[in-house]
């Protein structure tokens, strides 16, 4: 780390200084520092969970250093400028230092208020009848650090702790790579003169009462086990120089690792590898003492350094050993039998704290959001002549489309040939597929996708729980798959913003490992591989390595009420990093051949655990410790874990067995009225119905026969939608009333379709209109973003549609059609700045930005697959428009249209272009807006107008274009929309749904799976958090925002003139909001003589706000 130049000497204690020093480099723990938080105030602590550490291409592994900035002083130059370079201020600020000793690293500190403390990791192994040693002593070394790996000679690797009657010897052998993991007491002492192997067995076990260590005088060969039963224990006290700061400490080691706590530097120290032998234990105790000195010189151009071994005091004493750290060694437990089950009791946690409060990101994840301001803000310059019509009426003919609607609206594909040949094609994609077992198109934007993406380890949010690759890190240190659930008395929740009243942002911590569901075969060399991803499900599997078979695979599907784990031969695992309080095994079987355990955490939860197989014997658990519970046996079968809430297990004890797969999702549509059904595929036991959780918006629009399943009083809270109620059935369906009669005109909940107007409003909108078409549409449509293009071919659509069917100056409107045909084609035959491209890698339609720019935030991300229903909706309601007025227009352009709907709303496996329902989620009733970026609060979506916008055009799209299946879907999605977003995203005063501090903000901001963060993405201004779920204003705004609450927001922000006092665009959005409730002011306001047009979106306008405000007052 430092040069010769500059180093400086660091005088360190050591407690039996390398008198250990080799084994279990896998124990080593890399810390990270979070933001824990408890309850609803988070509060930054300096605890962080041991985790292993896997070692890189040398075989070295790095210890991470965790910084608090408080001692900036200590930290090297790099370690500033290491620390500098993070972004994100409130995560996983990690510092990396490898220092060498001997070819491996040392120190692992955390920097707290001038002083280090050094982090280490223990083993817990004890019994009753265990023996443990204490060990104190006083020393110290002197160590100038110039070089980050000394030459192997630096250290000595034979150490043993002799006989009374013997002294302490080291000798100058060097110390290889990486060590063996074997710890043995015996009678025997003897001295190791070669290096140490470069991989290790990890075998340790106890002599006698008064063994002593030794070590072997040959290498250990390259082998690996995991038989672990020693129970020695040592504790020392030492006094130390680092850096001229004083400090003392006390330390205790299990199996040889010290663990301390300290307040200042603590040093890790392992034990020398020795002969495997047969382990034994006693109860019998002996005392020695010991006196030892020695020096070792470093040869590395530094000085030397001098290690000095005071005399100390060797004592036996019969000990349960609990420490903090995760092992597979046991625990003295104490075991109840009841006539319901055999109980086994852990011993209270004494120096180690289970992880009740993981970690929570407070600020933004930007990646791929760039913070463009959503709106046309570029200068339109005035027309130097006005548009004459040069086209005749009789060229003019709205369509009026025969809608067929099939008994399934989701059965059909679209299409099923490839997206027109003027569309490019290529088979790569700056996002690689990790680990998808699957050909075709992939769900970029759908709940499973941190499993393929970055790290493969931030959360899956399925609602209400959260599932996790361990990968080896947590308080679990597990390989397995950890699940997550939180309570609402765990949010934590940001300021109260001074303006709104409301809280901030609500967030959820992750990372807790309540429950891990693993297997003995999984380590670090195992991989994570994702199977048959669908649109509601997909299939995780956890390999050994690259070339094994699945040890478990786990079915996720949103809204089961089990995590099932499918094993076909592995060795069951279940652990904590809440660590159990009790284990029970059940007498009775919840049913035939399915074998129960009840888990109650340290943190109180109680979560159950069924069993059956399907080959081999039943599960049988042993309770190895307080983390881990392991099967006897390998196992074929299924393993499900839920969390009980107090009222759940008589209905978990009848749905256990089966096991949810996917989801086959149908639906139909008689007038106005629309279904959704949800037939779950099942798989396990066929006899057991199946017991799901549904969200509220679901609930509310049950059918009869779905809410006589409901589980009444069985609910769990999820992270941002409120109380999942279960349901006990195999399918449910879902009604809903469609807005069947609205069109391109002003619309009214109640009322339909309003048009008309006064002779003299229609003459003042037309001098407007005709003015509004005299601009460049070539000019303003040719922008560089799909996003801003869509949003200028949108706005001149709507005005041409205003001249010709609410004005009736079809003359006017067929010449301005003809220009914005033209501005269209542009696209239609992809011909703009970034062409899209169809690629195969994920299988879909994006901009060539990226490929072209390298910038993956380009125009929104669009190339990573963000925001596609916002950019394509555009282009869609366009479409929608151009060949509502001229039917001729569809022939030519209905491939490129559909392609468009196909990329986001492809409603069926029959496609093999694109995925089933990129963006609508239909289990939660909106859209994600996220795509191929790893996220650790899940998914998101900023605009929720626009995601209503999106299904408006399918809708208008299906109708024009003669698409019954397609109408009926856009017309379901709007009415599904509506009852989510007002439970979601909408907060009107009697939301009972988000959390009561939250409410006054009357909006979410920008909803992810796991957090709802009052902002956007371009800034806090009030108007652009509230306006973002405004824009675009159309037809179907009053539909979802409703009257009541459009008037509670105004009321709350906007009136009194607070809305004449916010500049640029976001004005005439405000106002175009207030037609809702009061279209005569908003009238007022857009017809004002002195109206600037700079209070206009570019993708908005004058015409279209005055033609919507004037029709609902009537005017």
């Amino acid at each position: 780390m430092m040069g010769a130049s500059n180093s400086t000497t660091r005088t360190i204690s050591v407690v039996l200084a390398l008198l250990i020093l080799t084994v279990f480099p896998h124990l080593v723990a890399s810390h990270t520092i979070h933001r824990h938080v408890h309850h609803h105030k988070p509060t930054a602590v300096n605890t962080a969970s041991p985790v292993e550490t896997t070692p890189d291409a040398q075989g070295k592994v790095p210890l991470n250093t965790v910084e608090e900035v408080e001692a900036d002083e200590l930290l090297t130059p790099e370690e500033r400028a290491l620390r500098d370079q993070s972004s994100h201020q409130h995560i996983h600020r990690e510092f990396h230092e490898k220092r060498w000793l001997g070819g491996r690293p040392w120190r692992n500190y955390r920097v707290t208020r001038g002083a280090i403390t050094y982090l280490t990791e223990s083993r817990t192994s004890s019994g009753s009848t265990s023996t443990s040693t204490s060990v104190t002593s006083t020393s110290s070394i002197a160590y100038n650090d110039t070089s980050s790996t000394p030459s192997a000679s630096t250290f000595s690797s034979v150490l043993s702790i002799p006989t009374a009657s013997d002294s302490l010897s080291i000798s100058g052998a060097p110390i290889a790579t990486s060590y063996p993991d074997t710890f043995n007491t015996s009678s025997a002492v003897s001295t190791l003169s070669a290096p140490i192997a470069s991989s290790y067995p990890e075998e340790l076990s106890t002599a006698s009462a008064n063994g002593t260590l030794s070590t072997s005088s040959t290498p250990v060969a390259s082998s690996s086990s995991t038989q672990e039963s020693t129970t020695s224990k040592a504790t020392a006290t030492s006094t130390q120089l680092l850096d001229g700061i004083s400090s003392s400490e006390s330390i205790s080691t299990s199996d040889g690792i010290i663990s301390a706590s300290t307040s200042a530097p603590q040093l890790i120290i392992t034990p020398i590898n020795g002969p495997s032998t047969t382990s034994t234990s006693s109860s019998a105790s002996s005392t020695s003492t010991i006196a030892s000195s020695s020096s070792s010189t470093r040869d590395n151009g530094g000085p030397p350094i001098n290690v000095l071994l005071p005399s100390f005091t060797l004592s036996s004493t019969p000990s349960i050993v609990s420490t903090s750290s995760r092992t597979l060694s046991t625990q003295s437990v104490s075991t109840s039998v009841n006539p319901s089950g055999t109980v086994v009791i852990l011993p209270t946690l004494t120096d180690k704290k289970p992880d009740t409060t993981g970690s929570v990101h407070t600020s933004l994840e930007t990646k791929g959001r760039p913070s463009t301001v959503p709106l046309i803000t570029s200068s339109i310059s005035d027309p130097t002549s006005l548009l004459s019509a040069t086209k005749t009426a009789s060229e003019v003919a709205t369509s009026s489309a025969p809608a067929m609607v099939s008994a399934n609206i989701f059965n059909d594909p679209i299409a099923t040939g490839a997206p027109p040949s003027n569309i490019g094609a290529r088979k790569d994609h700056p996002v690689v597929r990790q680990g998808i077992i699957s050909d075709g198109p992939i769900g970029t934007n759908k709940f499973y996708a941190n499993m393929f993406l970055g790290s493969q380890t931030s959360p899956t949010f399925l609602f209400p729980y959260s599932v996790a690759w361990a990968k080896g890190k947590g308080s679990s240190a597990s390989w397995g798959l950890a699940i997550s659930h939180i309570e609402a008395s765990q949010r934590v929740f940001g300021n109260t913003d001074k303006v709104t009243g409301g809280a901030s942002y609500y967030l959820n911590p992750i990372g807790i490992q309540s429950m891990v569901i693993s297997a003995q075969e999984l380590n670090a060399s195992s991989i994570l591989t994702t199977e048959s991803p669908t649109a509601y499900s997909a299939i995780v599997q956890l390999r050994p390595n690259a070339a094994a078979e699945p040890a478990v695979q786990f079915p996720l599907v949103q809204g089961q009420a089990f995590i099932t784990a499918l094993y076909s031969g592995a060795t069951p695992m279940i652990q904590s990093g809440v660590y159990f309080k009790t284990v029970t095994k059940s007498t009775k079987e919840a049913k035939s051949g399915v074998v129960k355990y009840k888990f109650v955490l340290n943190d109180g939860t109680k979560w159950i655990l069924y069993s059956y197989h399907t080959g081999g014997g039943p599960l049988d658990l042993e309770v190895v410790n307080d983390g881990t519970a392991k099967s006897k046996a390998p196992f074929y079968g299924t393993i499900q874990i839920a969390k009980d809430p107090g009222t759940a297990e008589t209905y978990y004890d009848t749905a256990c067995g089966a096991y949810p797969t996917g989801i086959d999702l149908s639906g139909t549509a008689n007038g106005a009225t629309g279904t959704y059904t949800f037939s779950f595929i099942k798989g396990g036991l066929s006899g057991s119905p199946l017991l799901m959780f549904a969200l509220p918006h679901q609930v509310s629009s049950f059918d009869d026969g779905t809410r006589a399943a409901v589980a009444n009083g069985v609910g769990l809270q999820t992270t941002t939608k409120g109380i999942a109620t279960a349901v006990l059935a195999d399918s449910w369906t879902m009604v809903e009333s469609m807005p069947v009669d609205m069109s391109f005109y002003p619309w009214q909940p109640g009322v339909g379709n309003k048009a008309a107007m006064s002779e003299n409003t229609r003459a003042y909108i037309r001098s407007i209109a005709q003015q509004e078409l005299s601009q460049d549409i070539m000019l303003q449509t040719d922008q560089s973003s799909v996003y801003f293009s869509g949003k200028a071919l949108s706005k001149f659509a709507n005005i041409i549609m205003v001249l010709n069917d609410m004005i009736g100056d079809k003359d006017l409107a067929q010449t301005a059609l003809t220009k914005l045909k033209a501005a269209y084609a542009r696209f239609a035959e992809n011909r703009q700045q970034y062409p899209l491209v169809y690629e195969s890698a994920w299988g879909g339609v994006v901009s060539t930005a990226t490929y072209t720019t390298g910038n993956s935030g380009a125009d929104f991300g669009n190339t990573y697959y963000n925001d596609h229903h916002f950019h394509y909706g555009y282009f869609i309601h366009a479409a929608a428009v151009i060949g509502h007025l001229d039917p001729s227009w569809l022939k030519t352009n209905r491939d490129y249209v559909n392609m468009l709907v196909r990329d986001v709303a492809n409603p069926s496996t029959k496609d093999p272009y694109f995925p089933v329902h990129r963006a609508f989620d239909w289990y939660h009733g909106h859209s994600w807006a996220h795509g191929l970026y790893e996220t650790a609060d899940g998914k998101d979506q900023e605009s929720s107008s626009e995601d209503v916008m999106h299904a408006y055009a399918i809708k208008m799209w299906g109708q024009v274009s003669g698409d019954g299946n397609m109408a009926a879907r856009g017309n379901l999605q709007l009415a599904i929309l509506k009852r989510a977003l007002n439970n979601y995203y909408l907060y009107s005063s009697s939301n009972t749904v988000q959390p009561a501090q939250f409410i006054p903000n009357k909006v979410a901001g920008i909803l992810f799976e796991n957090k709802i963060d009052h902002t956007t993405y371009f800034g806090n201004n009030l108007e652009y958090i509230q306006g973002i779920h405004m824009l675009p204003l159309l037809p179907c705004t009053p539909l979802v925002r409703s009257a009541q609450f459009v008037a509670e927001e105004w009321d709350a922000f906007f009136s009194n003139g607070r809305a004449d006092q916010i500049a640029g665009g976001w004005r005439g959005i405000l106002y175009g909001n207030l037609a809702t409730i009061d279209p005569a002011g908003a009238y007022a306001f857009f017809s004002r003589p002195d109206f600037d047009a700079s209070w206009l979106d570019g993708g908005a306008s004058l015409t279209w706000y005055l033609a919507y405000s004037a029709a609902l007052a009537g005017l």
